[in-house]
């Protein structure tokens, strides 16, 4: 046998007698030699010997968790993505001109984003406490709900209410990340979000396109179908879903103070690691949301089109992910760390926002569609890269509540962007929502490139 020593310390306290441990390079067992009487190491002939299996010092990942979490991105892209060509239809009855239309199209966005606002850190800090499993699948229902009664529909009051149930349940997106936190070691994290952005990616190919010719049979159809799915997905986890968080690195106790959003959003940008990282998402956000929210709108009254070219226009971003994190990632990762992918990323957001501008300021469609897909790739890398940074900035225990928070300050980027973009839009014209982008996403670069610390 080819043997070579392991550290007896690996058993920690289970077995602290044990002063000698031999790996076995052609087996892989442990072998463990103790002296019955002084329990000491005093040569191999006088002691017996006891086979243990190998330890793992190493994190490793569970397939079934991995495979459950990328299907339920997957579907939660559709779900999301499949209602997006459809929504300023759905608004139009209850309005008497596009202007209005639009207000009460970014309303609903806002109106969802304040509910996340208040509902992800309860469920960030409930996942850290009662594992990520129960909270998921809490979640997935709720937004199955919301689209029904969405679609459903018959006045804007249950419009409102459809975008209400949904927010409340929001935290779905990130209690999935702070699974995938769980179950990925830190080191390989910003190349699995990656994997995920593209899963999503996927899911808002076919979403906005499955939607928009849903639409043809009604435009409450897409709603219906992502309720279905969505609920598809609920049973799966039932079924399948293993609970990813140890009950060794649970949260102890919740504390009021830990179910108070912007008590929560104090401590953590109180951290001196997450601060910087958080300001300048908060940042790139805000215009992210006006862009998403007015987006139909803008492609109505810009260039005229209808739910199924809007839909195949959404499926731009999705498409983009896919070539991105398939072919582009994974070589920046080999060149750059997470800080600079993020700025890269952002770059390439405020050029695909000036020729938004440019395509508003001229009614000149290709313009718009090179913006997108440059607009694309700069989301497409900035998200895995921030989900990186920021998931090795704390410990297990504080996944779901650091998650949270980050998800709650991105509704709160797109509670206040929707409402400034669709000012933006009806009073400075159709351009104005993308200058914002510009200039915000510039001051973001700006905290950003000073200096982030995070903790690897």
């Amino acid at each position: 046998m080819n043997m070579k020593p392991r550290a007896a310390h690996l058993f920690g306290e289970r077995l602290p007698f044990l002063n000698a441990i031999f790996v076995d390079e052609e087996t892989k067992m442990l072998y463990c030699f103790v002296d019955k009487e002084t329990k000491n190491f005093r040569g191999e002939i006088h002691m017996p010997k006891f086979r243990l299996p190998t330890l793992n010092t190493e994190q490793t990942m569970d397939k079934h968790a991995l495979i459950f979490g990328l299907v339920s991105v997957f579907l939660c892209g559709v779900g999301f993505t499949i209602i997006m060509p459809v929504v300023p239809f759905l608004v139009q009855p209850y309005t008497s001109n596009p202007g209005e239309q639009a207000i009460v199209v970014t309303l609903l966005t806002s109106v969802y984003a304040v509910c996340v606002f208040f509902a992800a850190p309860v469920l960030g800090v409930l996942s850290d406490k009662y594992g990520r499993r129960p909270l998921l699948l809490v979640c997935l229902l709720g937004s199955a709900i919301g689209y029904l009664v969405f679609g459903i529909g018959g006045a804007l009051w249950v419009l409102f209410a459809g975008r209400i149930i949904e927010g409340i349940t929001g935290g779905s997106i990130s209690t999935i990340f702070a699974y995938f936190a769980d179950i990925i070691p830190p080191e390989q994290r910003t190349k699995y979000f990656g994997w995920v952005s593209a899963v999503v990616g996927v899911g808002t190919v076919i979403g906005p396109t499955l939607g928009g010719l849903l639409a043809k049979f009604g435009n409450s159809v897409p709603l219906y179908f992502g309720a279905i799915i969505t609920l598809l997905n609920v049973g799966y986890g039932a079924l399948y879903m293993p609970e990813s968080l140890d009950r060794n690195n649970r949260l102890k106790e919740i504390t009021l103070a830990r179910l108070n959003p912007v008590i929560q959003l104090a401590d953590v940008l109180s951290m001196k690691n997450l601060k910087r990282l958080l300001v300048s998402a908060f940042l790139l956000w805000i215009p992210n949301g006006s862009l998403q929210a007015v987006f139909s709108q803008f492609t109505m009254d810009t260039f005229n089109w209808k739910p199924a070219l809007i839909g195949l226009m959404f499926s731009i971003m999705g498409l983009q992910d896919i070539i991105s994190q398939g072919f582009i990632m994974p070589k920046l990762l080999l060149k750059l760390h997470d800080q600079q992918i993020a700025i890269l990323g952002m770059a390439s957001e405020i050029i695909g926002y000036s020729l938004i501008a440019l395509s508003a300021l001229f009614s000149f469609y290709p313009s718009f569609i090179v913006g997108m897909f440059i607009f694309g790739f700069g989301d497409s890398v900035f998200g895995p890269s921030f989900n990186g940074m920021l998931s090795k900035s704390v410990d297990p225990s504080e996944q779901g509540r650091i998650q949270g928070a980050s998800q709650s300050i991105q509704a709160l980027a797109r509670m206040i962007g929707p409402i400034i973009g669709g000012q933006l839009y009806v009073s400075l014209g159709h351009a104005a929502p993308a200058c914002m982008g510009m200039i915000l996403i510039a001051a973001a670069m700006a905290v950003l490139y000073k200096g982030t610390q995070v903790n690897v």
